[in-house]
């Protein structure tokens, strides 16, 4: 063929060349178009609306060995780093839980962040090099939540303790993780304001937001999710979210505050939060009413909420709990006998007086035995310390009366208020067929049961037992595994017969969403691990 003839087939091959090359370009896009459509990748596109424990892989942690070296990074940041074995033993446990870590899960450091910007820092750097995480904040908690089931660090945020505003005028304030509630009302006092949440002394904001924590004065304030407005908080990757602005009332967007409020630091590490606080009130007054049977003291927590009385507080002891003050001191001349602890708060004396006056009728038509209220604010201080030093005077009567090493495992559920009494009188009869005693100790008000069992050392995995049918009788009744201590991993199992399986699910999908290496309080709340074989 001659050089021309290439020449004018040249063209024509190069085109077919080209168009063969983009026709199999196209086809090969739209085919993997079609791939992506029919088959896409898990990870980018999920079948599932949850995500079951089966489909995971286990999680892959750093190596122990190489935490050291990743740690250091953090500390050249400043940022303080500690492992001294006294500052290890104080973030494992307290005296009053039976879930503490083995050997093999005892953490390795403790860091303490002074801001926003450093637990961004440290989570940043921990995440890159998958390091669990167990944050920590007043260290009361009893169901497990600081309970290191990795061998990893913690993160306590408890030296970020300032009240940054007081906004008097709109009922708010700022605050850092580690204020503890009780230093902040002795801050708004002056403000003639209080934070109505009151739990554990040493309880500290982050940790009541982790818990939703409540404790006595629920019944007329709520629990924490009643009471805060927003939170600022650290994602595993170290991103910081603010979760809305102050407005008591706002439709923007997702409630990311409450998904915070009850993930015990699974989700992110609560910095900072806007909190609702209330006018102290006026006038109070503490009511002391005593009757024959339990029966008749919830009948009445019953009757005095439908009656529209709104009390600060209204706590349930049992009679074997007044043995206990009795014995230590803290009551005077009062029956072993069921009583509830009831106090009053209004604008003016006016209207205590009347509420005290429906009280009295109401406690009357149940059979109350004896009806005391204080005169004046010394009265009142004096009748509801009783109910302040319930627990130390339980542990007092314990180590003197049953064995010096008696230990007290301490439960909570929550029922409807109308299933108060036949949910005690069950829990009584699985006690009394035990060989174990219990004391019942309630926030009547809004149905939380805290059940304190005596047992001593070797004897825990009965009294786990007992737990577990207690629980049982609190989910039949319309209940909650645990009212206002939490989760942790002491009670997981409970939170799926609860909740059911596609629920926790449900979470897990959340949890993986935002924390993908699973650094984060590790194993609490729902398992995260295939290959975690508690029963817990």
């Amino acid at each position: 063929m001659s050089w021309r003839n290439i020449l004018k087939s040249t063209p024509v091959r190069l085109s077919l060349s080209v168009g063969a090359i983009a026709s199999t370009a196209f086809i090969g896009y739209k085919c993997g178009q079609t791939s992506v459509i029919n088959n896409p990748p898990q990870n980018l596109f999920p079948h599932s609306s949850t995500t079951k424990l089966s489909s995971l892989s286990p999680p892959n942690y750093c190596p122990e060995s190489e935490i050291p070296r990743v740690v250091s990074l953090i500390e050249q940041l400043g940022i303080k780093v500690v492992n001294t074995k006294p500052e290890i033993d104080h973030h494992t446990g307290n005296d009053f839980t039976t879930h503490k870590p083995l050997p093999h899960e005892i953490p390795q450091f403790i860091i303490y962040p002074e801001s926003t910007e450093q637990v961004s820092q440290t989570l940043k750097i921990l995440n890159e090099h998958k390091v669990p995480v167990v944050p920590f904040s007043g260290g009361t908690s009893l169901e497990g939540h600081f309970h290191s089931t990795r061998r990893g660090v913690v993160v306590d945020t408890s030296r970020m303790n300032k009240v940054l505003q007081i906004n008097d005028n709109d009922l708010d304030v700022v605050v850092q993780a580690g204020v503890n509630w009780q230093a902040l009302n002795e801050v708004l006092k002056p403000y003639g304001l209080m934070f109505g949440t009151d739990c554990a002394p040493n309880g500290l904001i982050s940790g009541m937001i982790g818990t939703n924590a409540s404790g006595i004065n629920a019944s007329r304030y709520g629990a924490m999710s009643a009471n805060v407005i927003s939170i600022t908080a650290v994602l595993a990757d170290g991103t910081i979210v603010k979760t809305k602005k102050r407005p008591r009332k706002s439709s923007a967007g997702y409630n990311l505050t409450n998904l915070f409020i009850g993930s015990e630091g699974t989700l992110g590490i609560v910095t900072e939060a806007t909190c609702k606080v209330h006018p102290i009130p006026k006038v109070s007054t503490v009511v002391v009413v005593q009757f024959p049977l339990i029966l008749d003291a919830t009948n009445s927590v019953a009757q005095v909420f439908r009656s529209g009385l709104q009390p600060t507080a209204i706590e349930l002891l049992d009679k074997d709990m007044m043995e206990c003050l009795n014995y230590s001191g803290y009551t005077d001349g009062l029956d072993e006998s069921p009583t509830l602890f009831i106090n009053i708060g209004a604008v003016n004396r006016t209207v205590v007086d009347e509420n005290v006056k429906i009280l009295k009728s109401i406690v009357q038509t149940n059979k109350a035995s004896s009806f005391v209220f204080a005169k004046n604010d010394q009265e009142a201080e004096e009748l509801f310390s009783a109910r302040k030093n319930a627990f130390y005077a339980m542990i007092n009567w314990g180590k003197n009366e049953l064995d010096p090493d008696i230990m007290i495992h301490v439960t909570d559920i929550a029922v409807p208020i109308s299933k108060l009494t036949q949910t005690i009188d069950s829990i009584n009869k699985i006690v009394q067929d035990s060989p174990f005693r219990s004391i019942v100790l309630s926030h009547a008000g809004d149905g939380n049961l805290h059940y304190d069992i005596f047992f001593k050392p070797g004897e825990v995995e009965n009294v786990k037992k007992i737990v577990e049918e207690m629980v049982e009788v609190g989910l039949n009744n319309d209940g909650t595994c645990t009212g206002e201590h939490g989760v942790g991993n002491a009670k997981r199992r409970f939170l799926t017969m609860e909740l059911g399986d596609d629920t926790i699910d449900l979470m897990r999908k959340i949890k993986l969403a935002i924390d993908p290496n699973r650094i984060l309080n590790p194993d609490k709340i729902f398992k995260i691990d295939p290959e975690d074989t508690s029963d817990l």
